[in-house]
């Protein structure tokens, strides 16, 4: 059955063409237009953390433009157009370009780069790579240093760890600063930790931990990172990678509901009728009320099955417990960590070859895991323990 109106995406990012690519297996007809305010290329938007190393500039990894997209899905997209309000009582919205009308709208607006309060006179110097133009800027500065640069990253969690390994593998000395113990310290077991940890130190990689950044200057040719312990950090780069912060503004313009998320059902519609969203910008429904999900695997789930959805069969989102793949080849790790402030303790064991870490509650139940040199079966085995007592 064919979707009754037209379909309006707003953003081009992987969930936008992933939806749209799942819509159009199952409804060819219905006129669909993604509105963007860039240029409308589709990429991996994971392969921006390890892309270095392989070598690739940013328009290798570019799979198709904004025309070959529109062709592949038989539709318009609007390149470089700002939306500027969404009326959902009229079912249309404002854009720089005039009004849309839309009889199903999907909002997969991304996140954006949290920014630190840093004071000094280079802090505006400081880079953030949650797109492909930024990584496109991050290889431009890197061009400008000669030989080995020196990447001051600001947060040692996933993406700070992932760059921070791309950068060693492609010649460059990193120093990664976080408030936290220990690298991955909101995901990883402290064994898992301590061993990305150990395997940094064949690498040129300096841990600045328990403190944070809170001044970027400008000292010669170079940027001096004044840091809240006292010391201080000589960098050519300052990448911040402190985390996301879900893109809400239009749709709390548009009074939906969000939290940290846009609120969507289990069908993936917002509070307001025949409006959705996916991606980072949602915040899922989830046995434990809501969360934000900033990972592949569900973005692709609520793309399925919200298309379903669109094309008049009404899918649920069935969200699935996987494990993150952290893409960090001197050590390898998968983490499925508990959620949020879940009580318990993590167990380790080591067969010599790997550390597997599980994360048990006070009754014997494992909550999460983590594990290195992973295997795609060893993942699935850990997964199937989550929810059941501990093996013995």
């Amino acid at each position: 059955m064919a979707a009754s109106g037209p379909i309006v995406i707003i953003g081009a990012g992987m969930a936008a063409y992933s939806l749209a690519r799942e819509f159009r297996k199952l409804d060819k007809s219905t006129a669909l237009t993604i509105v963007t305010g860039d240029e409308g290329a589709a990429y991996a938007k994971p392969m921006l953390s390890n892309a270095l190393a392989l070598g690739k500039g940013a328009q290798q990894l570019v799979s198709s433009n904004a025309g070959q997209m529109a062709a592949q899905l038989d539709a318009t997209v609007l390149t470089r157009t700002q939306v500027r309000a969404i009326d959902s009582a009229a079912h249309t919205i404002a854009t720089d370009g005039g009004s849309i009308a839309y009889g199903k709208l999907v909002l997969a607006l991304g996140a954006q780069p949290i920014r630190l309060a840093l004071g000094g006179d280079a802090a505006a110097e400081v880079l953030s790579v949650n797109h492909i133009d930024d990584y496109a800027l991050l290889r431009e500065r890197l061009a400008r240093v000669p030989g080995q640069a020196r990447v001051a990253i600001l947060g040692a969690g996933l993406i700070g760890c992932e760059f921070a390994d791309d950068l060693v593998a492609a010649g460059h000395a990193v120093t990664l600063i976080d408030p936290n113990p220990r690298p991955l310290a909101a995901l990883a077991a402290p064994s898992l930790s301590d061993g990305l940890a150990q395997a940094w130190q064949a690498h040129p990689v300096t841990l600045k931990l328990g403190t944070t950044a809170s001044a970027v200057h400008r000292a010669g040719g170079a940027l001096l990172v004044t840091l809240a312990d006292g010391s201080a950090v000589t960098a050519d780069i300052v990448l911040s990678a402190v985390g996301l912060r879900p893109a809400l503004a239009l749709a709390q313009a548009a009074q939906l509901a969000t939290r940290r998320g846009i609120v969507i059902d289990a069908y993936g519609q917002t509070s307001a009728a025949d409006v959705y969203a996916l991606g980072d910008c949602a915040e899922y429904s989830t046995a434990d009320g809501g969360a934000v999900l900033p990972y592949v695997a569900p973005m692709l789930t609520a793309a399925r099955a919200i298309a379903a959805t669109l094309a008049g069969t009404p899918v649920p989102i069935e969200l699935k417990t996987d494990a993150v793949i952290v893409k960090t080849p001197s050590y390898k790790l998968a983490l499925a960590p508990p959620a949020p402030g879940s009580s318990g303790a993590w167990v380790d064991e080591s067969d010599g070859q790997r550390v597997i870490a599980r994360f048990v509650d006070a009754d014997g139940v494992v909550c999460g895991f983590g594990l290195s040199h992973h295997t795609p079966a060893l993942r699935q085995a850990l997964l199937a323990e989550l929810g059941r007592p501990r093996p013995a």
